[in-house]
C-alpha cells in the first residue's frame, strides 16, 4: 500500500491567519488522524506540535491581483501548496486565502484534467433531511459556453457520487423558470445539449431539467449547473440573507427582557439550525477539473470549519476523486 500523503494547508491564508489555520491543522492531525503539511513562514507559525512545515516566505494578500501574484510571488504559501500537490508531496491542498490566487495556482501549477475546458467551483448547499445540493460553477467562470456547463454536469455528478454516495445524482440547470425554453441564450443552448441524454448515460446522471432559485435548497436536485456569475450571485445572496436574519434575530432576543428566562431554551433550538444553514460549516468549496484536489475555504472560517475542510480534502484524496472526474468526461464535450 502506498504511503498516505498529507494535505498541504496554506497556513498564511485567511483573515486571521496563521492562528486558526495552525489550530485546525492540530485538530485534523490529532483528532481526525489526517496527515498535514503546513505551508508558510516557520517564524510566524509558532508551536505546531510536530506537524511538518513547508517553508514559504511570501504571502498573497486578499486584495492582490490573482494571476499576477501567482506568477510574481513564486515563494508564496498558495503557490508552494499547489506545487506540493503537483510534485506528489501532498494529496491535496486547502487555502482560506485569496480565492482567485488559489484558482490561478491550481491551474498554473497543478493543471487541468485532459478534456476539461474550464474548472468550476462546487459548493454544497444544505438540504433538510437529505444530502446537500451541489451548485457549480460558483465563481470560477463568469462567462461560459454551453459545452462547459455540460462538463460541469459531468464533474458535478462524479463529485456528488464520490462525496455524498449518490449512485445516480439528479442534475438540473439553475434558471428563471421550470418550463422548457425558459432562460437566457446560454441556458437554452445548454438545455438542448443536456436533453440529448447521452451524457447522462455516460456518467450515470439523472437529468431533471430546469430548476428555479427558490428550489436550490429544497432537495429537488443533487447537482445544479450554471455560469459562474449566476452561481456566485446566488451563493453570496443566500449567505448575506442568512447572516442578516441571524444577526437580527439574535439582536431581538438579546433586547427582549420578557424572553430572558427562556433564552437558553431558545438558543438550544436556534443555534443548531444556525449552524446547519451556515455555509462555513461545509468546510470548503472544491475546484473541480484540476489534476489534483484543490479546496477553497472562507477567509473567516473558524478552526473547526478548517479542520473539517482538511478532513474532507483527505477523504476526497482517499476516494481518488480525480480519477472519477476523468472517467466522467469520457466521450463527452
Amino acid at each position: 500500500m502506498s504511503e498516505r500523503l498529507p494535505v498541504a494547508v496554506d497556513a498564511m491564508g485567511g483573515d486571521n491567519a496563521p492562528g486558526p489555520v495552525v489550530a485546525a491543522a492540530k485538530i485534523a492531525s490529532e483528532e481526525f488522524g489526517v496527515p498535514v503539511l503546513l505551508v508558510g513562514d516557520p517564524d510566524r507559525l509558532g508551536d505546531v506540535d510536530g506537524i511538518e512545515i513547508l517553508p514559504a516566505s511570501e504571502v498573497i494578500e486578499m486584495g492582490a491581483d490573482p494571476a499576477g501574484s501567482v506568477r510574481r510571488l513564486k515563494d508564496s504559501s498558495i503557490v508552494r501548496a499547489a506545487e506540493a500537490v503537483r510534485d506528489g508531496r501532498a494529496s491535496s491542498m486547502l487555502s482560506a486565502g485569496n480565492t482567485g490566487a488559489v484558482m490561478a495556482a491550481s491551474l498554473l501549477r497543478i493543471g487541468r484534467i485532459r478534456g476539461v475546458s474550464r474548472p468550476a467551483i462546487a459548493v454544497p448547499f444544505p438540504v433538510i433531511d437529505s444530502t446537500p445540493t451541489t451548485l457549480l460553477d460558483c465563481g470560477a467562470n463568469a462567462d461560459c459556453q454551453p459545452e462547459w456547463l455540460v462538463q460541469f454536469a459531468r464533474l458535478g455528478t462524479a463529485y456528488a457520487r464520490t462525496r455524498f454516495g449518490l449512485e445516480h445524482p439528479r442534475v438540473g440547470v439553475l434558471t428563471i423558470g421550470e418550463e422548457a425554453g425558459k432562460g437566457n441564450a446560454l441556458v437554452k443552448a445548454t438545455c438542448e445539449l443536456l436533453e440529448d441524454g447521452q451524457w447522462a448515460s455516460d456518467c450515470g446522471a439523472n437529468y431533471v431539467g430546469n430548476i428555479e432559485g427558490d428550489q436550490l435548497m429544497a432537495g429537488v436536485a443533487d447537482v445544479l449547473v450554471c455560469d459562474g456569475f449566476t452561481g456566485n450571485v446566488a451563493l453570496k445572496s443566500l449567505e448575506g440573507a442568512f447572516a442578516i436574519f441571524r444577526k437580527a434575530l439574535r439582536a431581538d432576543l438579546a433586547t427582549n427582557t420578557e424572553l430572558a428566562p427562556v433564552l437558553p431554551q431558545i438558543a438550544a433550538v436556534t443555534e443548531p439550525w444556525f449552524n446547519f444553514f451556515d455555509s462555513g460549516q461545509t468546510g470548503a468549496a472544491m475546484l473541480l477539473g484540476t489534476k489534483g484536489i484543490s479546496m477553497i475555504s472562507h477567509g473567516s472560517s473558524s478552526e473547526m470549519v478548517l479542520a473539517n475542510a482538511i478532513r474532507t480534502a483527505d477523504e476526497m484524496a482517499t476516494a481518488d476523486i480525480v480519477t472519477s472526474f476523468r472517467q466522467s468526461l469520457v466521450a463527452g464535450p
